[in-house]
Protein backbone atom coordinates (compact mmCIF):
# COMPACT_ATOMS: atom_id res chain seq x y z
CA UNK A 1 0.00 0.00 0.00
CA UNK A 2 2.90 2.33 0.77
CA UNK A 3 4.00 2.09 -2.87
CA UNK A 4 0.67 3.42 -4.14
CA UNK A 5 -0.07 6.18 -1.62
CA UNK A 6 0.77 8.96 -4.06
CA UNK A 7 -1.51 7.30 -6.63
CA UNK A 8 -4.37 7.57 -4.15
CA UNK A 9 -3.55 11.24 -3.54
CA UNK A 10 -3.45 12.13 -7.25
CA UNK A 11 -6.79 10.37 -7.77
CA UNK A 12 -8.29 12.46 -4.95
CA UNK A 13 -6.85 15.61 -6.54
CA UNK A 14 -8.44 14.64 -9.86
CA UNK A 15 -11.81 14.18 -8.14
CA UNK A 16 -11.48 17.63 -6.53
CA UNK A 17 -10.56 19.17 -9.88
CA UNK A 18 -13.47 17.38 -11.59
CA UNK A 19 -15.96 18.61 -8.97
CA UNK A 20 -14.74 22.20 -9.35
CA UNK A 21 -14.58 22.07 -13.15
CA UNK A 22 -17.78 20.16 -13.96
CA UNK A 23 -19.61 21.54 -10.93
CA UNK A 24 -18.75 25.06 -12.02
CA UNK A 25 -20.02 24.32 -15.52
CA UNK A 26 -23.28 22.98 -14.09
CA UNK A 27 -23.76 26.08 -11.95
CA UNK A 28 -22.89 28.52 -14.73
CA UNK A 29 -26.39 29.50 -15.87
CA UNK A 30 -27.71 30.16 -12.35
CA UNK A 31 -24.49 31.83 -11.18
CA UNK A 32 -24.42 34.19 -14.16
CA UNK A 33 -27.95 35.34 -13.35
CA UNK A 34 -26.82 36.23 -9.83
CA UNK A 35 -23.41 37.80 -10.40
CA UNK A 36 -23.12 38.27 -14.16
CA UNK A 37 -21.01 36.37 -16.72
CA UNK A 38 -17.73 38.26 -16.20
CA UNK A 39 -17.67 37.98 -12.41
CA UNK A 40 -18.66 34.31 -12.53
CA UNK A 41 -15.89 33.60 -15.04
CA UNK A 42 -13.36 35.19 -12.69
CA UNK A 43 -14.70 33.21 -9.72
CA UNK A 44 -14.62 29.99 -11.73
CA UNK A 45 -11.07 30.58 -12.99
CA UNK A 46 -9.86 31.51 -9.49
CA UNK A 47 -10.98 28.05 -8.30
CA UNK A 48 -10.34 25.92 -11.39
CA UNK A 49 -6.86 27.23 -12.28
CA UNK A 50 -5.24 26.65 -8.84
CA UNK A 51 -6.69 23.13 -8.66
CA UNK A 52 -5.24 22.40 -12.11
CA UNK A 53 -1.82 23.82 -11.16
CA UNK A 54 -1.73 21.73 -7.98
CA UNK A 55 -2.71 18.61 -9.93
CA UNK A 56 -0.07 19.23 -12.62
CA UNK A 57 2.62 19.98 -10.03
CA UNK A 58 1.82 16.83 -8.08
CA UNK A 59 1.81 14.73 -11.24
CA UNK A 60 5.20 16.04 -12.37
CA UNK A 61 6.69 15.45 -8.93
CA UNK A 62 5.44 11.87 -8.55
CA UNK A 63 5.13 10.67 -12.15
CA UNK A 64 7.71 7.90 -11.59
CA UNK A 65 6.11 6.69 -8.35
CA UNK A 66 4.49 3.30 -7.94
CA UNK A 67 5.55 0.31 -10.02
CA UNK A 68 7.48 0.67 -13.27
CA UNK A 69 5.39 -1.47 -15.62
CA UNK A 70 7.46 -0.85 -18.76
CA UNK A 71 10.33 1.36 -19.91
CA UNK A 72 10.36 2.37 -23.58
CA UNK A 73 12.27 5.61 -23.14
CA UNK A 74 15.34 4.23 -24.90
CA UNK A 75 13.33 3.59 -28.06
CA UNK A 76 13.66 6.50 -30.52
CA UNK A 77 10.57 5.38 -32.46
CA UNK A 78 8.45 5.54 -29.30
CA UNK A 79 9.97 8.95 -28.50
CA UNK A 80 8.73 10.46 -31.78
CA UNK A 81 5.37 8.70 -31.52
CA UNK A 82 4.86 10.25 -28.08
CA UNK A 83 5.75 13.73 -29.32
CA UNK A 84 3.51 13.45 -32.38
CA UNK A 85 0.61 12.29 -30.19
CA UNK A 86 1.30 15.12 -27.73
CA UNK A 87 1.31 17.72 -30.51
CA UNK A 88 -1.97 16.32 -31.88
CA UNK A 89 -3.47 16.38 -28.39
CA UNK A 90 -2.75 20.11 -28.11
CA UNK A 91 -4.58 20.78 -31.37
CA UNK A 92 -7.63 19.17 -29.77
CA UNK A 93 -7.09 20.58 -26.27
CA UNK A 94 -6.94 24.20 -27.38
CA UNK A 95 -9.20 24.47 -30.42
CA UNK A 96 -9.12 27.68 -32.45
CA UNK A 97 -12.91 27.81 -32.38
CA UNK A 98 -12.83 29.10 -28.82
CA UNK A 99 -12.99 32.83 -28.24
CA UNK A 100 -9.73 33.38 -26.39
CA UNK A 101 -10.68 36.85 -25.14
CA UNK A 102 -13.54 35.35 -23.11
CA UNK A 103 -11.14 33.40 -20.90
CA UNK A 104 -9.90 36.47 -18.96
CA UNK A 105 -13.34 38.12 -19.39
CA UNK A 106 -11.99 40.81 -21.73
CA UNK A 107 -15.06 39.98 -23.79
CA UNK A 108 -18.33 38.99 -22.15
CA UNK A 109 -18.31 35.18 -21.70
CA UNK A 110 -21.19 33.50 -23.49
CA UNK A 111 -22.29 29.90 -23.93
CA UNK A 112 -22.57 29.18 -27.65
CA UNK A 113 -22.47 26.26 -30.05
CA UNK A 114 -19.29 26.17 -32.12
CA UNK A 115 -19.60 24.33 -35.42
CA UNK A 116 -16.40 25.12 -37.32
CA UNK A 117 -12.74 24.14 -37.16
CA UNK A 118 -11.89 21.21 -34.91
CA UNK A 119 -15.56 20.89 -33.97
CA UNK A 120 -16.14 19.36 -37.40
CA UNK A 121 -13.77 16.57 -36.37
CA UNK A 122 -15.29 16.03 -32.92
CA UNK A 123 -17.72 18.09 -30.86
CA UNK A 124 -15.70 17.34 -27.71
CA UNK A 125 -12.12 18.24 -28.72
CA UNK A 126 -10.83 18.84 -25.20
CA UNK A 127 -11.89 15.38 -24.06
CA UNK A 128 -10.31 13.76 -27.12
CA UNK A 129 -7.14 15.80 -26.64
CA UNK A 130 -6.88 14.78 -23.00
CA UNK A 131 -7.35 11.10 -23.87
CA UNK A 132 -4.61 11.29 -26.52
CA UNK A 133 -2.32 13.09 -24.05
CA UNK A 134 -2.92 10.41 -21.42
CA UNK A 135 -2.16 7.60 -23.87
CA UNK A 136 1.07 9.28 -24.99
CA UNK A 137 2.38 9.99 -21.51
CA UNK A 138 1.36 6.61 -20.11
CA UNK A 139 3.27 4.98 -22.96
CA UNK A 140 6.34 7.11 -22.27
CA UNK A 141 6.46 7.00 -18.46
CA UNK A 142 5.08 3.51 -17.90
CA UNK A 143 4.42 3.70 -14.15
CA UNK A 144 1.37 2.65 -12.17
CA UNK A 145 1.09 6.22 -10.85
CA UNK A 146 0.80 7.59 -14.39
CA UNK A 147 -1.76 4.94 -15.31
CA UNK A 148 -3.90 5.88 -12.30
CA UNK A 149 -3.60 9.55 -13.26
CA UNK A 150 -4.55 8.82 -16.87
CA UNK A 151 -7.47 6.64 -15.78
CA UNK A 152 -8.81 9.40 -13.52
CA UNK A 153 -8.44 12.11 -16.17
CA UNK A 154 -10.05 9.98 -18.88
CA UNK A 155 -12.98 9.11 -16.59
CA UNK A 156 -13.50 12.79 -15.83
CA UNK A 157 -13.50 13.74 -19.51
CA UNK A 158 -15.83 10.90 -20.47
CA UNK A 159 -18.24 12.27 -17.89
CA UNK A 160 -17.65 15.77 -19.31
CA UNK A 161 -18.72 14.53 -22.76
CA UNK A 162 -22.08 13.38 -21.39
CA UNK A 163 -22.42 16.40 -19.11
CA UNK A 164 -21.51 18.87 -21.85
CA UNK A 165 -24.09 17.45 -24.24
CA UNK A 166 -26.76 17.58 -21.54
CA UNK A 167 -26.02 21.22 -20.75
CA UNK A 168 -26.12 22.23 -24.42
CA UNK A 169 -29.33 20.24 -24.93
CA UNK A 170 -30.95 22.01 -21.99
CA UNK A 171 -29.86 25.47 -23.16
CA UNK A 172 -30.29 25.24 -26.94
CA UNK A 173 -32.80 22.43 -27.52
CA UNK A 174 -33.50 21.99 -31.24
CA UNK A 175 -30.34 23.87 -32.26
CA UNK A 176 -28.25 21.37 -30.30
CA UNK A 177 -30.11 18.41 -31.82
CA UNK A 178 -29.18 19.64 -35.31
CA UNK A 179 -25.59 20.21 -34.19
CA UNK A 180 -25.41 16.72 -32.68
CA UNK A 181 -26.72 15.16 -35.90
CA UNK A 182 -23.97 16.81 -37.96
CA UNK A 183 -21.09 16.03 -35.56
CA UNK A 184 -19.61 13.10 -33.67
CA UNK A 185 -17.75 12.40 -30.45
CA UNK A 186 -15.40 9.94 -32.16
CA UNK A 187 -12.95 11.97 -34.30
CA UNK A 188 -13.73 12.09 -38.04
CA UNK A 189 -16.72 9.73 -37.72
CA UNK A 190 -19.25 12.36 -38.89
CA UNK A 191 -16.96 13.26 -41.81
CA UNK A 192 -16.57 9.61 -42.82
CA UNK A 193 -20.34 9.12 -42.64
CA UNK A 194 -20.94 12.19 -44.80
CA UNK A 195 -22.66 14.19 -42.07
CA UNK A 196 -19.85 16.74 -41.90
CA UNK A 197 -17.24 18.34 -44.18
CA UNK A 198 -13.62 19.02 -43.22
CA UNK A 199 -12.57 22.57 -44.17
CA UNK A 200 -8.82 23.05 -43.93
CA UNK A 201 -8.99 26.83 -44.37
CA UNK A 202 -10.71 27.17 -40.99
CA UNK A 203 -7.41 26.25 -39.32
CA UNK A 204 -5.62 29.33 -40.64
CA UNK A 205 -6.26 31.42 -37.57
CA UNK A 206 -4.05 33.41 -35.23
CA UNK A 207 -4.99 31.17 -32.32
CA UNK A 208 -3.58 28.18 -34.20
CA UNK A 209 -0.24 29.99 -34.28
CA UNK A 210 -0.55 30.25 -30.51
CA UNK A 211 -1.02 26.49 -30.29
CA UNK A 212 2.09 25.94 -32.44
CA UNK A 213 4.11 28.26 -30.20
CA UNK A 214 2.79 26.42 -27.11
CA UNK A 215 3.93 23.08 -28.55
CA UNK A 216 7.42 24.47 -29.25
CA UNK A 217 7.65 26.03 -25.78
CA UNK A 218 6.57 22.80 -24.09
CA UNK A 219 9.06 20.81 -26.19
CA UNK A 220 11.94 23.03 -25.11
CA UNK A 221 10.77 23.40 -21.49
CA UNK A 222 10.84 19.69 -20.67
CA UNK A 223 14.48 20.00 -19.65
CA UNK A 224 13.35 22.35 -16.87
CA UNK A 225 10.83 19.90 -15.38
CA UNK A 226 13.25 18.91 -12.61
CA UNK A 227 13.55 22.56 -11.59
CA UNK A 228 9.76 22.83 -11.41
CA UNK A 229 9.62 19.61 -9.40
CA UNK A 230 12.20 20.95 -6.95
CA UNK A 231 10.19 24.14 -6.52
CA UNK A 232 6.98 22.18 -5.95
CA UNK A 233 8.66 19.87 -3.43
CA UNK A 234 9.87 22.85 -1.42
CA UNK A 235 6.51 24.59 -1.53
CA UNK A 236 3.87 24.77 1.16
CA UNK A 237 1.48 22.78 -1.05
CA UNK A 238 3.78 19.77 -1.22
CA UNK A 239 4.37 19.83 2.54
CA UNK A 240 0.63 20.20 3.17
CA UNK A 241 -0.26 17.24 0.92
CA UNK A 242 2.45 15.08 2.48
CA UNK A 243 1.18 15.95 5.94
CA UNK A 244 -2.52 15.70 5.06
CA UNK A 245 -2.20 12.26 3.49
CA UNK A 246 0.78 11.16 5.61
CA UNK A 247 2.82 10.21 2.54
CA UNK A 248 6.05 10.16 4.45
CA UNK A 249 4.75 8.23 7.45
Amino acid sequence: METHKTSIVVFILIIIFAIIHSGGAALRNKAELIMGPRLWRLVFVSLSLPSAIILIGYFLTHRYDGIRLWNLQGNSFVFYIVWVLTAISFIFLYPATYNLLEIPSVQKPKVRIYSTGIMRVTRHPQAIGQIIWCIAHSLWIGTSFTLVTSFGLICHHLFAIWHGDKRLEFKFGEEFYKFRESTSVIPFLAIIEGRQVFKFREYFKLSQLGILIAIIVIWTSHKYINIAVTQFNSSFLSEFLDWQFKINS
